[in-house]
């Protein structure tokens, strides 16, 4: 099974599915009409470029606070003191989850640590839910390597390939800014939750970025499971939810599916 496309132009053109994941995870498992494909493209389209520095200018931005604004002011004082003790916790855990590989290669985990959290407290909560959400060993393991898109935007460099993107930065950043401050208090609330159940040895991680992984090595996607599997999560909760937080949860899930996903498809 493959994620290409074939759209029957003169000449034809393709659609390739591709996971934020670096590269080398999956590269091995593409198949090789996806390869020809590519190499014989005369152009290449991503979602975003992300060799150009305005792209990487423009999403470091769209996350961050107003001027002059720090999360412990506008974060619930618990919920911020969650927050930063489970980064202090990651941090004190990251020498034991980087391999000896990335430190072969100079990615230490105090290196690792602040190229991931640095300027943490300025971010907006969602991007700060997200930052947590990506703070776990298999993703901090794979880190050192580009993502698959960031790889064959290289590839296409290399090969004088000219590139564009389907997408504005704005266009897939400001959807994840829109949720209200009650709905992202509650996501981040929830995101803590089931991070401190995991270290409390009460839960286990639910399908991870591995099992995305395998999926995509397999040509296996669920839809159901790669929704759930995203950086933004559906929010669910081991612990029973009152009516009040069951409707919030329903509420951002719907309004991720129809912003991240519904809406994005058709505009793309």
């Amino acid at each position: 099974k493959t994620f290409l496309w074939r759209i029957g132009t003169t000449p034809p053109s393709y659609l390739f599915g591709t996971i934020h994941v670096p590269y080398t995870r999956v590269w091995d498992f593409v198949a090789k009409n996806t390869i020809k494909a590519f190499m014989n493209a005369e152009k290449v389209y991503f979602e975003l470029d992300l060799t150009n520095p305005y792209t990487i200018s423009a999403l470091t931005s769209c996350q961050l606070l107003p001027r002059r604004l720090n999360l412990s002011q506008v974060l619930p004082p618990g919920v911020y003191g969650r927050l930063e003790d489970q980064i202090n916790w990651v941090r004190d855990q990251m020498s034991s989850w980087v391999t000896k590989d990335q430190e072969g290669r100079g990615l230490y985990s105090d290196y690792l640590f602040n190229a991931i959290t640095g300027n943490w407290e300025r971010k907006r909560p969602i991007w700060a839910m997200l930052m947590v959400n990506g703070l776990t060993p298999s993703d901090i393991a794979s880190r050192g390597f580009p993502v698959l898109d960031l790889y064959l935007a290289q590839l296409a460099d290399k090969h004088n390939k000219p590139k564009g993107a389907v997408e504005r930065v704005e266009e897939q950043c400001v959807p994840l800014n829109g949720l209200t401050y009650g709905q992202v208090v509650f996501a981040l609330n929830q995101t803590l939750q089931q991070h401190e159940n995991i270290r409390a040895g009460k839960a286990v991680p639910q399908y991870t970025t591995d099992d995305l992984i395998r999926s995509y090595q397999c040509g296996n996607m669920d839809s159901f499971k790669v929704f759930n599997s995203k950086q933004v999560p559906l929010l669910t909760s081991s612990s029973p939810l009152s009516v009040e937080e069951e409707t919030i949860s329903e509420e951002i899930n719907d309004y991720f599916r129809e912003h991240l996903i519904y809406r994005r498809n058709r505009r793309m």
